[in-house]
């Protein structure tokens, strides 16, 4: 597992800080997200050096970083990307299922914010123009999860604030 962190906090945030929990299959293209994503929060005014980048094999291993990393309670949110692909073979419907359900009953049971930008397209082949096509995907994917990011932990600050 790899991590980049520092000690700076979050805007208005009692120093909580995001988590961006990267699959490694494809990483070349999931690169993308996470550039994205750390961009487009950085224009929401949340610094790069305030959000925690892990490293891990594959998709079907992010449910289990995300809920250490949202028991935690360092992190505001956790933000989830990867690339699960059909290969000819029953994993990826299994694969895909497994980590979408398990993501969602991380942030269920920790009250922690989970955002998806893990896909599962229905078509995959590694030629250039899938592989550029999802490149350019996975850059759109990472600031749709920063628009979602910023604007769920608002929400939940201004409704832990108004109870």
């Amino acid at each position: 597992m790899n991590q980049r962190s520092s000690t700076a906090s979050l805007p208005n945030d009692d120093g909580k800080r995001i988590a961006f929990v990267q699959a490694c299959w494809h990483k070349d293209i999931v690169d993308q997200c996470r550039c994205a994503f750390v961009a487009a929060m950085g224009r929401a005014g949340y610094p790069a050096s305030s959000i925690d980048v892990y490293e891990v094999p594959g998709s079907f291993e992010i449910p289990l970083q995300a809920k250490l990393l949202a028991k935690s309670g360092r992190y505001a949110a956790v933000v989830a990307s990867g690339l699960v692909v059909d290969g000819g073979i029953y994993r990826h419907e299994f694969v895909a299922d497994a980590v979408i359900g398990g993501l969602m009953q991380v942030q269920l049971m920790t009250e922690v914010p989970v955002i998806s930008a893990v896909l599962t397209p229905q078509h995959f082949h590694e030629h250039a123009e899938h592989q550029r096509f999802f490149r350019e995907h996975f850059v759109v994917k990472g600031e749709e999860a920063a628009q979602a990011c910023a604007r769920t932990i608002e929400n939940l600050r201004a409704a832990r604030a108004a109870a």
